[in-house]
């Protein structure tokens, strides 16, 4: 029996030591973990992985209010005429082909329908306008959800290829003189209500960045065509690697391939506004 005993007394000396050991790396495992998923958390924290939308992009952009508009021309150097009289009055005016190969004009972009009536009465009056037509914002394309999403931009593209071989006069009665490329972006995007900025560096700064591959009908291409590092030049993207724009002055508005080496070495990104 004392050796049993003495056996025993002698074993649980033994294992103390044992069983702290045990219980320290069990909380130091404990505390590891700890410390891992603390700094998991700090890296989920700080590099959100969130779908691209407006608080990415740039500028907010406007829908079109109520604009008026005027003419039928059957030549294009008449609709860019009157476009440039309104402009020297400092009235944003633009032209457009309409229907049976006829061009009209459209200036203005009033908060009223009552506003934009005054002003055109005003000009009729002055001689610079004749019968003129007030065109309501749920006019355009881009009021009537009810089509659908890829309705407005079936329209922009049906807009956009309207223009097609037209010498497109921004502020010339010359056929030669030609028309920058923002001019004709911004010009199909308002005949859908939609208001553009002014200038290809200004529209490169507003809506959402869109890769290449992920590039849908309407959205607007830039390409820096010259040796500033700036953008200078910009189209709207058809599909299937083909886009509209106005290549310089003097030549008409064509389709072209974004596959083309010139275009691919000078090629900047692609920009969503809808």
């Amino acid at each position: 029996m004392m050796r049993t005993n003495m056996c025993v007394a002698d074993t649980s000396q033994f294992q103390k030591p044992f069983k702290a050991i045990h219980l320290f790396r069990k909380e130091w495992c404990i505390f590891l973990l700890a410390v891992t998923l603390f700094l998991l958390a700090g890296c989920v924290a700080r590099t959100p992985i969130c779908r691209p939308g407006p608080q990415t992009g740039g500028e907010e952009l406007h829908r079109m209010g109520y604009t008026v508009q005027v003419g039928a021309f059957a030549k294009v150097e008449n609709a860019s005429r009157l476009s440039e009289v309104l402009r020297r009055q400092d009235i944003d005016a633009t032209y457009f082909v309409a229907e049976k190969g006829l061009y009209k004009v459209r200036f203005g972009n009033f908060p009223s329908r009552a506003e934009a009536l005054k002003k055109a009465e005003s000009l009729k009056t002055a001689g610079v306008i004749d019968d003129f037509y007030i065109v309501n914002p749920t006019d355009y394309a881009v009021a009537k959800k009810q089509y659908g999403a890829a309705y407005l931009r079936e329209e922009i593209i049906r807009t956009a290829k309207s223009f097609i071989g037209v010498p497109y006069l921004w502020g010339g009665a010359d056929a030669d003189t030609g028309f920058d490329c923002s001019g004709l972006t911004r010009t199909v995007y308002q005949l859908n209500g939609i208001d553009l900025p002014r200038t290809s560096r200004e529209q490169a700064g507003a809506g959402v960045p869109v890769a290449r591959r992920r590039l849908s009908k309407g959205d607007l291409i830039f390409f820096r065509t010259n040796d500033s590092e700036k953008v200078s030049h910009v189209g709207i993207y058809v599909g299937d690697d083909l886009f509209i724009h106005a290549p310089r002055k003097g030549k008409n508005i064509r389709i072209d391939s974004l596959s083309k080496r010139y275009f691919q070495e000078r090629y900047t990104g692609g920009r969503s506004y809808l």
